[in-house]
Order: C-alpha cells, then structure tokens, then sequence
C-alpha cells in the first residue's frame, strides 16, 4: 500500500494537472491527500488510487464503466462511501478528460454541501442509545 507521502505527490501532479480549473489545494486525509476547489473537497487520492465524488447523476456513468466505490475495511466489516468512486484510466492519459471528470466531481461536492443543514457552533451533537 502507498504511504501518505506518496498520496500526496500523487494528488499533487494530478493538482497541476488541475491548473485550467483554477487554484486546486492538496490536504493531509487520513492515509491519503484530498483535492479542493474554494474549500470543497471533489477528490482524493488513497492507496495510490485517485477517487472522485459523485453523485445522482454522475455514479451511472461510473457504474457504467465498471469502476468501484471508495471501501475501507472496519473491525468486522467493510465500508464503502458510495459518494466516491475510482477515476477512470483515461483520466491519466489526457489532462482534458482529467479536467472533466473533476469539474462533474467539484459540482457534484459542492451541491452536496449546499445541501446539508449549516453548522451550528458550540452545539454538541445529539447521540442516541444503540
């Protein structure tokens, strides 16, 4: 498995590669490095794997191309975040294509964020007994 550091070189060349989409920032992500566009996170790149999000109308596509969502293994279980999938290879190959696919991924994050309920400081989360 790739280290963290060999993640974020990897997110780095794919950042530069980024440069027709404007400012891409690389970030430390657990194991890996996250892409950014204007503080929303549209990509990462994982165990030398590059995943972009996606979402309703972006996953068929994906889907379509037999690629895999994001899956991390858990104590008993395996996880997957179905809101990321694995980049196709052409996206390697030719820096327009690269462009496209992160500029449906960056929309498809940035919806997602428009969606969710705003962050309300200084008020903890409610747990539930399980």
């Amino acid at each position: 498995m790739s280290s963290s550091a060999d993640a974020r070189e990897q997110a780095l060349e794919v950042a530069e590669r980024l440069a027709p989409l404007g400012q891409v920032v690389v970030k430390r992500m657990f194991s890996g490095a996250g892409l950014s566009i204007d503080g929303v996170n549209f990509a990462f790149v994982i165990g030398g794997t590059l995943y972009f999000r996606v979402d309703d109308q972006s996953r068929p596509a994906y889907e379509a191309m037999g690629l895999e969502p994001f899956r991390y293994d858990r104590p008993g279980r395996t996880v997957t975040v179905g809101s990321y999938y694995e980049a196709p290879d052409e996206v390697f190959d030719d820096d327009e294509v690269l462009c496209d696919h992160a500029r449906t991924a960056w929309q498809a994050a940035l919806t997602a964020s428009r969606a969710r309920p705003p962050k309300r400081p200084g008020v903890p989360r409610r747990r539930t007994a399980g």
